[in-house]
């Protein structure tokens, strides 16, 4: 399978850093059928944390966080990388930004079992539309 480069759109929650937070959000977006692209949960602070939902149904996303009275971001934007699981495999997108000097400012990877992988990144929000361009990410 030859890698797919997407433009995804997310926003991310704030919430407490403490044991079960994050099953909490992610039982919440389940239960209202929320397909995720990626999550990602990181510290922010000494007492919270920012989770980072990614899905192609923002819409699902807003109702879900009204209903639950969660703060969500602005939406914003990263790309989604999907394909096959070899040595270097998140090397040509990464080195392709690198040689046009589009600054990569965070990046995600994991392999997914059956020979397959995923990979999300984020550029400067200036760099966006031209990475996409470069990437011929859909």
């Amino acid at each position: 399978m030859p890698n797919t480069i997407r433009k995804v759109s997310y926003a991310y929650v704030t919430a407490a850093s403490k044991p079960g937070e994050a099953a909490r959000i992610l039982q919440a977006l389940r239960d209202a059928n929320v397909n995720l692209l990626a999550f990602s949960g990181f510290p922010q602070g000494r007492s919270k944390a920012q989770i980072d939902v990614v899905t192609d149904d923002l819409d699902a996303l807003k109702g879900v966080a009204r209903r639950q009275k969660w703060k969500l971001s602005r939406i914003k934007r990263a790309f989604l990388v999907q394909g096959t699981d070899q040595a270097g495999a998140a090397v040509a997108p990464l080195a392709k930004l690198g040689a046009a000097n589009i600054n990569v400012i965070a990046a995600d990877a994991i392999a997914a079992g059956e020979g397959r992988f995923g990979m999300i990144f984020w550029v400067e929000v200036r760099s966006y539309n031209r990475a996409a361009t470069l990437l011929g990410a859909a």
